[in-house]
């Protein structure tokens, strides 16, 4: 077993670093395994564990087609929804419409 008094100090914090690490894929490890467990055992009786939790499932969006090119590259669309790109702010403050 490694004395830790006998350590420098950046060995303790890379230490640190990788004990975090390891009980952090450890839980994850350990929560993947449980949520495993529980679907197996809801298809077994026939049900999705989204079914036994009342959870439905998320909504789709579809893939919304551009609704915009930018004049100096067509290729470079935007289909209107999220934020806008720099070069149709840019557009819209240079009076473009």
């Amino acid at each position: 077993m490694t004395d830790l008094n006998e350590m420098s100090l950046a060995e303790l914090k890379a230490l640190q670093k990788d004990v975090l690490r390891a009980i952090d894929s450890f839980e994850k490890r350990r929560k993947a395994q449980a949520v495993s467990a529980l679907e197996n055992a809801a298809k077994e009786m026939g049900f999705s564990l989204a079914e036994l939790l009342g959870q439905q499932a998320g909504r789709r969006r579809s893939v919304a087609m551009p609704k915009y090119a930018n004049p100096a590259d067509p290729s470079d669309t935007w289909s209107g929804r999220g934020r806008q790109p720099h070069w149709f702010r840019d557009a819209l403050a240079a009076g473009r419409s």
